[in-house]
């Protein structure tokens, strides 16, 4: 057990080095892994972080990865080489909020999830990402209200994939709109009815709302 914990972490270390992070300060810039890190999780109750925590207040966060004013970014949880990387997904959430982070990424060494709190489930990664990618990631958040307000016209799925297809010729041709149309069905598909997610919805007269 203890050999393959060791493999883990040797294969961890090198993705996190392949990926620009630093163990120690160097010329491109100061240390940006933290080993170990105690936290508190305040106000937490054993049953709600899963079989894979101890049951304590405090834990030790296996790698903390900063972003470039040193404040906390992500969250790696490490398992040995002979465990899921999952079995340590609520352990390692009740970590990423005790620290305010958005990002996780669950490893064995061999298989990695990451996983962004803010949308969803984690997903399988074959490297491991860097300070700026998800620095950059972290800028985009989630926003229900622009989905819910987006209209949907007849020609939605064209205008997504080819936006500037109304001033092509074939289509400004009326002799020609019907061909171009036919060789290009999967953007002139029929745009479903809305459907709803616990909101109201409509589509009338070839706008409406979208939603996932």
């Amino acid at each position: 057990m203890a050999n393959k914990e060791a493999a883990a972490r040797i294969k961890i270390n090198k993705l996190l080095e392949a990926a620009g992070w630093r163990f120690a300060a160097d010329d491109t810039g100061p240390a940006n892994i933290v080993l170990e890190p105690s936290v508190t999780l305040k106000g937490s109750k054993p049953a709600e972080l899963g079989d894979d925590f101890e049951g304590v207040s405090k834990g030790y966060i296996d790698y903390l990865l900063l972003n470039e004013k040193s404040f906390p970014l992500l969250v790696l949880e490490a398992k040995s080489e002979d465990k899921d990387p999952l079995i340590g997904k609520e352990q390692a959430r009740a970590y990423a909020r005790s620290q305010n982070c958005r990002f996780v990424i669950l490893s064995n060494g061999n298989l990695h999830y990451l996983w962004d709190l803010e949308r969803g489930s984690p997903y399988v990664i074959a490297s491991f990402p860097t300070q700026a990618s998800i620095t950059g990631y972290q800028k985009t958040r989630p926003e229900p209200k622009r989905l819910v307000d987006t209209l949907v016209g007849d020609d939605f799925i064209v205008l997504t994939q080819r936006p500037g297809y109304a001033s092509e010729a074939a289509w400004k041709n009326p002799d020609e709109r019907a061909r171009f149309v036919h060789n290009r069905p999967a953007l002139f598909a029929p745009v479903p009815e809305a459907r709803t997610c616990g909101l109201a919805a409509g589509r009338k007269a070839g706008q409406g709302s979208l939603f996932v």
